[in-house]
């Protein structure tokens, strides 16, 4: 699969997948006798991880902490794996901790908006 190919398949940018991949976050790609990157299925979920780690917010020196320990020569020994199971419950404790904020403002707005629900209906 050609990169615009695998940008659609992934939702990303072409210019998203050329970061990655320039800042160390793809696995080697193959390429095809034209140099162009050939992008296999494993790569396109790889790129839908990267694109919701930074959907969520992940800030994106953890996206790449991860990334780089998930393709690194240690990746399958238990330090690697614990450091990408650690970045990834601190990024789902600030989630927690932005949805909570979310919903006090969702619980403001709410009653704002029934304040003046009421006063446009009185008047």
């Amino acid at each position: 699969m050609l990169i615009n190919d695998a940008a659609k398949a992934a939702n990303l940018t072409e210019d998203t997948i050329r970061f990655y991949e320039k800042s160390g976050m793809l696995p080697q790609i193959a390429r095809d006798g034209r140099g162009w990157r050939r992008f296999s299925p494993a790569d396109i979920d790889w790129l839908k991880t990267l694109g919701h780690l930074r959907a969520t917010g992940m800030p994106l020196a953890d996206v790449k902490a991860f990334a780089v320990s998930a393709h690194g020569m240690d990746a399958d020994t238990r330090p690697a794996q614990a450091l990408r199971l650690d970045i990834l419950r601190r990024h789902a404790a600030r989630l927690d901790d932005r949805r909570a904020e979310l919903d006090a403002c969702q619980t403001y707005l709410s009653r704002k908006i029934a304040v003046y629900s009421t006063e446009l209906e009185r008047a």
